[in-house]
């Protein structure tokens, strides 16, 4: 199963930060058992939203050079309050750190402003071909996905230009 966990992307500046949200329905199949009688968002998952919203940060920073990128390691991860269903998840993430294979972002999730969860978390971004030549075709396959993807997130004033 997989989760897409940005529903929309709001604001975007190009190596430097992303905003998004994430609107929470109890349409959610991961709801009907955490918790049954209490629904709420699992902690894992408001991590791998700041994950993917730093991921679409990447990738529109680099112009989608890399068609994989993972968690590579959490640190510094709190939980604050609950995400229920009917309300909205903001995202924020910030890079921190950048170097050829890797990057850092601070990122934030807060519910009509109070903070339900913060960590700093390390993202590995590469290509598939990079570790087996045979791939590149996915490569270019996962990457003209995601583009499509990313045009129905973000819409800027001025179309997807780096900002």
């Amino acid at each position: 199963m997989r989760f897409t966990l940005v529903d929309k992307i709001t604001a975007l500046e190009a190596g430097k930060s992303i905003t998004a949200i994430k609107n929470l329905s109890l349409a959610e199949e991961y709801l009907a058992d955490h918790f049954p009688g209490f629904p709420v968002m699992p902690g894992v998952l408001m991590i791998e939203a700041l994950v993917q919203a730093g991921a679409w940060l990447a990738r529109f920073s680099e112009d989608f050079a890399n068609s994989t990128i993972l968690l590579k390691q959490a640190r510094n991860v709190k939980f604050a309050s609950f995400v229920a269903p009917g309300q909205t998840l903001t995202i924020n993430a910030a890079i921190h750190d950048w170097n050829e294979r890797e990057f850092t972002i601070k990122g934030t999730g807060t519910v009509s402003g109070t903070q339900t969860v913060s960590a700093k978390l390390t993202l590995e971004r590469f290509n598939l071909r990079d570790r087996n030549p045979e791939m590149s075709g996915a490569d270019e396959y996962q990457i003209r996905k995601l583009r499509e993807l990313f045009a129905q997130l973000w819409r800027s004033e001025k179309g997807t230009e780096k900002t």
